[in-house]
C-alpha cells in the first residue's frame, strides 16, 4: 500500500512537472528594459518579479501549473543616491528591482497569462488598457498555437492629450495613455453608467490602438479577437521590440473561442460584441478626433506593412 500511494505521489508530482511552463523574456530594444512580473491573487509568486535585460539579452524563468498573472517592460529605470530605484515608464513603486507583488504604474504595454485554466487551455493576451510604453510580442513554443502582440512603436504617432514626454526638457515620447487615464471619465473607464458593453463603446481614441495593434485589448469592453488560448504546458517567448522578422502570421485574427471568458483581471473584460464601425466611433470622440483619427491611419499603415512583409 505504501509503494502505491509514493507512485502515485511521484505520478501526481511528474504530471504537474509537466504542465509548468517556460517563459522565454528577450530584450530586442536599442537600451535597457527592466521586466516587472506580478502573479495573480492566490497565486504563488514567481522566482523573480523584477530584473534587468541589456539590449540583446535573455532570461528564461519557470512558470508553475495554473499560474496567472501578468508581465510588463520598465524603461529609463535609474537609482537615486538614496539607493531607491524607479522607472520612468512601468514603475512598480516597490523602490527594487523586484516588484515583491506591485503592478505597473500605467501607462504600461501588459502581457497576461492565465495558465492551465478552463478546459485544460492556457489564456493569453496583449493588453493596451492600461496604456502603452513599448513594443511586446508573445509566442507560444513550438509555434502551434497564435502569436499575439502590440509590434508597432506607438510612441511617436500618439495623440498629443494622451503622450507622456521623457522627463527633462528632450520631450521625446516615452508612453502613451489610455484615455481612461488621461481623462478620467465613465465614458472611456466604462464605469458607472457606461459600466457594459452596450454602453461603453470603442472611441476614437481606443481605436488608435485597435488599428495599430489588431490583436491587443484596446479598450475594457474590446471585442473578442485579443485574448487566445493554447494547450496547458505550452512554453512562451515574450519579446520586448520584437524586429520586423518576426511572424504574426500564425492563427487567425478572428478568436471565436474567446467568446463569453470570464473576468480574468480588472483590465480584462470579454464579450462577443463586434466593434463599431470608425464613424460610429468617431462620434464619442473629443474635439482632437481629427488627429487622432491621423495617428491612427498612420499606425494602421505601418502595421499592415509589417504583416504583409511577413506573409512572404
Amino acid at each position: 500500500m505504501a509503494s502505491l500511494s509514493h507512485f502515485v505521489l511521484f505520478f501526481l508530482l511528474g504530471l504537474d512537472a509537466a504542465l509548468c511552463s517556460t517563459f522565454t523574456i528577450t530584450n530586442n530594444c536599442d537600451y535597457t528594459v527592466w521586466p516587472g512580473l506580478l502573479s495573480g491573487a492566490g497565486t504563488a509568486p514567481l522566482q523573480s518579479t523584477g530584473f534587468a535585460l541589456a539590449k540583446g539579452e535573455s532570461q528564461s524563468l519557470a512558470v508553475p501549473a495554473a499560474w496567472s498573472g501578468r508581465l510588463w517592460g520598465r524603461t529609463l529605470c535609474s537609482t537615486d543616491a538614496a539607493g531607491r530605484f524607479s522607472c520612468a515608464t512601468g514603475d512598480c513603486g516597490s523602490s527594487s528591482v523586484q516588484c515583491s507583488g506591485s503592478g505597473a504604474a500605467p501607462p504600461a504595454t501588459l502581457a497576461e497569462f492565465t495558465l492551465d485554466g478552463s478546459g485544460g487551455m492556457d489564456f493569453y493576451d496583449v493588453s493596451l488598457v492600461d496604456g502603452y510604453n513599448l513594443p511586446m510580442l508573445v509566442a507560444p513554443a513550438p509555434g502551434s498555437c497564435a502569436s499575439t502582440g502590440c509590434v508597432a512603436d506607438l510612441n511617436p504617432l500618439c495623440p498629443s492629450d494622451l503622450r507622456v514626454a521623457e522627463a527633462g526638457g528632450s520631450g521625446r515620447g516615452v508612453a502613451c495613455r489610455s484615455a481612461c487615464e488621461a481623462f478620467g471619465t465613465a465614458e472611456y473607464c466604462c464605469s458607472g453608467d457606461h459600466g457594459s458593453p452596450s454602453t461603453c463603446r470603442p472611441s476614437a481614441y481606443s481605436q488608435f490602438f485597435k488599428n495599430a495593434c489588431p490583436r491587443a485589448y484596446s479598450y475594457a469592453y474590446d471585442d473578442a479577437t485579443s485574448t487566445f488560448t493554447c494547450a496547458a504546458g505550452a512554453d512562451y517567448a515574450i519579446t520586448f521590440c520584437p524586429s520586423t522578422t518576426t511572424s504574426l502570421k500564425s492563427g487567425s485574427s478572428n478568436n471565436p473561442q474567446a467568446a463569453g471568458l470570464p473576468l480574468v483581471n480588472q483590465s480584462m473584460v470579454y464579450s462577443g460584441d463586434q466593434l463599431s464601425s470608425s464613424a460610429a466611433a468617431a462620434t464619442a470622440a473629443t474635439p482632437s478626433a481629427s488627429m487622432v483619427a491621423v495617428a491612427a491611419v498612420l499606425a494602421f499603415v505601418w502595421s499592415l506593412l509589417f504583416l504583409r512583409q511577413n506573409d512572404h
